[in-house]
This record gives C-alpha cells, sequence and structure tokens, in this order.
C-alpha cells in the first residue's frame, strides 16, 4: 500500500506559472510514489470576493482541465471537486467546537488576507484553517506537500488530531509535510512581490500564447537596485526561470555573458520567452482538446467524487460514533 498524500488547489482563474512550479508540477511528481488524493478547494474560494453564477462553475471545470493537462491521471491519483464531498463541511464544523478562538487569532495568513480584503472580512476567511485541517484528516493522509508559509496551518491540523484523540479516543495520527522545493517565483512588474494573478503584469499564466508570453516578458523589470556584487532582483527572477523552463547550456551562456557584462537583457527576455513557451506547448494543446471532451470532464468529476465520498464517509463514520453522535 502506497502512503497517501492530500492538496488542493483553489480555483480563482488561470494559473500562472508560479502556482504551477509551486504546486502543479509537484503534484504530477508524487502521483507516481504515492495514494494522491488532488482536489478543487472551490469552499475555500468562497472566501474570497467573486461574482456569483456561472463563471464560478467554469473556473471549477476548468481546473480540473489544468490538472489533467499538466499530467495529473486520473488512473494514478484521484481528482475531485471539494463541495461535492460534503464530509468536508461536516468535519469542518466539529473540528471547531475542540479549537479556542486564540488558537485562530494567531493564524499569520489570516492577518494578511485580511488586509488585502479589508472590506469583506468575513467569518470563513477567519476559521479557513478548520477547514484545510478537515481537508487533510478526512483522508488520513502521511504527508502534506507544502511551502514553508503553510507550515502554520499543518501544524493547527496536528494540534486539532491531538485534540480529538485525547478527548475522544486514538482516532487521527500526525501528518508529516512532504517539504516542496523552496521556490518564490516574483513578480515581472515588481521582484520584491511574489507573482500574482491580483496585479496586472506579473505574471504569465501557464497557457498563454507565445506572442503574449513575449509580450510581458518584453515589458518584465530588469533594472532595479541591488547590493554591490549582488545580481538586481528583477534579473534574478529571470534567470531563476530560465533555470527552471530552459536548458542548462542556454542558462549558463547567458550566467557567462552576465558575468562578463556583455549581456543584453532583451536577448534574455526572447530567449526565454520561447523556452517557456515550448514548455508548455503541449499542455497548451492538450487543455484545448479537453475543452471540447466536457463528458469526459465529467467522468473524471463523477469518478472522483464517489471515491474520495468513500474514504471521507468513512472517517467522519468513526468520528461519529467516538463522540456519540450515532
Amino acid at each position: 500500500m502506497k502512503e497517501r498524500i492530500v492538496s488542493g488547489i483553489q480555483p480563482t482563474g488561470d494559473l500562472h506559472i508560479g502556482n504551477y512550479l509551486g504546486s502543479l508540477k509537484n503534484f504530477v511528481e508524487l502521483q507516481d510514489k504515492f495514494d494522491c488524493y488532488f482536489f478543487v478547494a472551490d469552499l475555500h474560494s468562497l472566501t474570497e470576493d467573486f461574482t456569483p453564477g456561472q463563471p464560478k462553475a467554469d473556473q471549477i471545470r476548468d481546473l480540473v482541465k489544468t490538472f489533467v493537462a499538466a499530467g495529473l491521471n486520473p488512473d494514478k491519483c484521484t481528482i475531485f471537486i471539494q463541495s461535492q464531498v460534503p464530509q468536508h463541511a461536516e468535519l469542518t464544523w466539529i473540528l471547531n467546537t475542540l479549537l479556542p478562538m486564540g488558537e485562530l487569532e494567531r493564524m499569520t495568513q489570516y492577518k494578511d488576507k485580511s488586509g488585502r480584503q479589508s472590506a469583506n472580512i468575513n467569518v470563513g476567511l477567519f476559521d479557513y484553517p478548520v477547514l484545510m485541517s478537515a481537508d487533510i484528516l478526512l483522508y488520513k493522509p502521511a504527508f502534506v506537500p507544502v511551502g514553508h508559509d503553510q507550515l502554520q496551518h499543518l501544524e493547527l491540523t496536528n494540534t486539532l488530531a491531538r485534540k480529538f484523540n485525547h478527548k475522544f479516543g486514538e482516532t487521527f495520527s500526525e501528518v508529516k509535510p512532504y517539504m516542496q522545493k523552496p521556490l518564490r517565483i516574483m513578480s515581472l512588474a515588481d521582484p520584491e512581490r511574489k507573482m500574482s494573478k491580483s496585479e496586472p503584469g506579473s505574471f504569465i499564466n501557464m497557457f498563454d500564447s507565445p506572442e503574449e508570453i513575449a509580450k510581458k516578458l518584453s515589458r518584465a523589470v530588469t533594472a532595479t537596485d541591488a547590493p554591490e556584487g549582488e545580481m538586481p532582483k528583477g534579473v534574478k527572477n529571470l534567470f531563476d526561470l530560465l533555470l527552471e523552463f530552459g536548458n542548462q547550456e542556454v542558462y549558463d551562456d547567458f550566467t557567462k555573458q552576465y558575468q562578463a557584462g556583455t549581456i543584453k537583457y532583451s536577448d534574455l527576455k526572447q530567449t526565454l520567452a520561447s523556452q517557456i513557451a515550448q514548455y508548455f506547448q503541449h499542455m497548451r494543446e492538450i487543455k484545448q482538446q479537453l475543452d471540447t471532451q466536457e463528458r469526459q470532464i465529467d467522468k473524471i468529476i463523477a469518478d472522483g467524487a464517489v471515491k474520495a465520498g468513500k474514504v471521507a464517509q468513512s472517517t467522519v463514520q468513526e468520528v461519529k460514533a467516538k463522540i456519540g453522535l450515532i
């Protein structure tokens, strides 16, 4: 039996290349090593501002297509939509009753998110770490792939697991972090900040056309201040991208040019644009095909909901029995 891993991504529009490198690329690699459950975190996305109606449903389906286009194989992993497995919300409520307010008040990402959407600081925004804990504990995984900024949430998950075990009996095991390679892809417009879809001109989407990629990179900042002897952050960001999407020979050649002071940033940007476009070409083609194969997507979603639902229902039944609800 393979050890289990679970993780999700919010449906907030097209994924940019920072999202791909930070999450989706890792998912594809993990599906051959673990029993993987990957979900579209649509319940989490409700905590942010959005326009009601069909666009949200389209984003949810589009993310499933993106999963498959990037290389996730429904025969190797379980792909599902969070809201189609109601036990996520059910276990969240149960866990809420075990957690003191102070545990949530100290969560650093809540402070960051509430600062970015000060006009919509809803209860869900405050409570979403508990939903995240339920997302994990429902499937009793051995690991969760996380970056350093998510470790606090995993600590909360294990705190809740211990609280439940102490009060109702041994049920959940500690979940360990599957640490991903530290990787921060920075904004093309402001290399002091992470690449973000909320900042126009800062990002490249996975399925942008070669022309769009070249246009966005042509405007990327290079002339940023840096201590003597250090590469400016804007330039370093381009080199980091070249290392991820290009080949070592091309990277080494531009490194030598930079060190010799002969580099032309226009050449670097053009080469990088070509490398990124080539890297995602096959994924773009698959995504275009999937856009015409809605029945295939329906089947992936339905099969995933059934498989994930069986595991989630088993966990919730065990939890209710130990509490005394059934």
